[in-house]
């Protein structure tokens, strides 16, 4: 295909585009051109997407196959480069999030849960939810049956900039008795950012549009195996000590936040890890065993380094008190020892 990702250079942008490139497409990004030079083989555009003039001069009138657009601010960007590109392009797959649904999350809720407001409009990026669902509109306004909004759940793998993975792997590596946020059996649902990828990609060229909860099965994993398999994957020398959510919350310790496993005030929030993907799965998604995931991170980590934080995540180290953690550790290791 002909693509344009719009975006390119970090996470699910930098995974479309190397998939792409391993699928034999041909690939232009349009970016600020500020984070990482165009890979080989790629086209990069330069234009500031909050500038549509720019954008404007910068696509000219060319025509392609499919665009991917993994923007998360303000949805009048995506509204005027979607109505830009509407009669250039026969598919725009945009990124989107399970947070556009209205919060609580029913369990085990499918593509027709109750959805936040949102005006494709907006000028505003503070709410995420909002933001996103505003996006999702202003692309299905433009190119309707044509559109595909993938609604990923946590997305991990190579290239995350949340600060998920990269900070366990980090945290396990430095070894002794590390608190981990238990109970071990408590589910997980993610999607590796590959795979996503690689389903948009498949569905752009399948000309497959809709809307879609895209991550993998529910249940397929639990925290408890995701951490014991990093630690067999990197062989860090480190001791998990599983902490109820009770205790973590007690003593101000947030850990457990960051895949979503509690909330202030709900040390075990329902719908989080359950999400109905039927409807992705029929169409084609695959999803790779979490051994690959995490060998992939942790390899791209030693190569590359730590990543610079997302701005609009705050980074785990402004959240991570090393004094919380040892009052977790000091508790646990006493019961231990009764």
């Amino acid at each position: 295909m002909k693509l344009l990702v719009l975006g390119g250079t970090h996470h699910v942008g930098r995974a479309v585009v190397e998939t792409a490139l391993e699928r034999g497409d041909e690939v232009t990004t349009l970016n600020r051109g500020l984070s990482r030079v165009p890979a080989p083989g790629v086209r990069g555009l330069v234009a500031d997407r909050r500038d549509a003039e720019a954008v404007r001069a910068a696509l000219g009138r060319q025509e392609w196959d499919a665009i991917i657009d993994t923007w998360a601010w303000a949805p009048c960007v995506v509204r005027d480069t979607a109505r830009l590109l509407a009669d250039r392009a026969g598919h725009y797959g945009y990124v989107s999030s399970r947070g556009v649904y209205r919060w609580p999350w029913p369990p085990a809720a499918d593509e027709s849960a109750p959805l936040v407001d949102g005006d494709p409009a907006s000028e505003e990026a503070a709410d995420y939810a909002a933001a996103k669902r505003g996006g999702e509109l202003a692309v299905v306004e433009a190119f309707g049956e044509r559109a595909l909004l993938a609604r990923a759940g946590m997305i991990l793998g190579p290239y995350e900039d949340v600060g998920r993975i990269p900070w366990w792997l980090r945290r396990l590596e430095r070894g002794g008795p590390v608190v981990a946020p238990g109970p071990t059996g408590t589910p997980l649902q993610y999607i590796d950012a590959m795979d996503l990828a690689a389903w948009m990609l498949a569905s752009a060229e399948n000309g497959v549009g809709g809307t879609f909860n895209v991550a993998g099965p529910p249940a397929a994993i639990t925290i408890g195996e995701l951490l014991q398999t990093a630690l067999e994957v990197t062989g860090f020398d480190a001791r998990l000590l599983w902490a109820p959510p009770e205790l973590l919350q007690e003593v101000g310790f947030p850990l457990g936040m960051e895949f979503g496993l509690r909330y202030p005030h709900d040390p075990a929030p329902t719908g989080i890890h359950d999400a109905d993907v039927a409807a992705a799965i029929a169409v084609g998604l695959t999803c790779r065993p979490l051994r690959e995931t995490l060998a992939a991170t942790w390899a791209w980590l030693q190569a590359e380094g730590d990543p610079q934080p997302r701005p609009d995540a705050p980074a785990p180290d402004a959240w991570f008190d090393p004094a919380a953690e040892q009052r977790v550790l000091t508790r646990l290791q006493n019961e231990e020892n009764r």
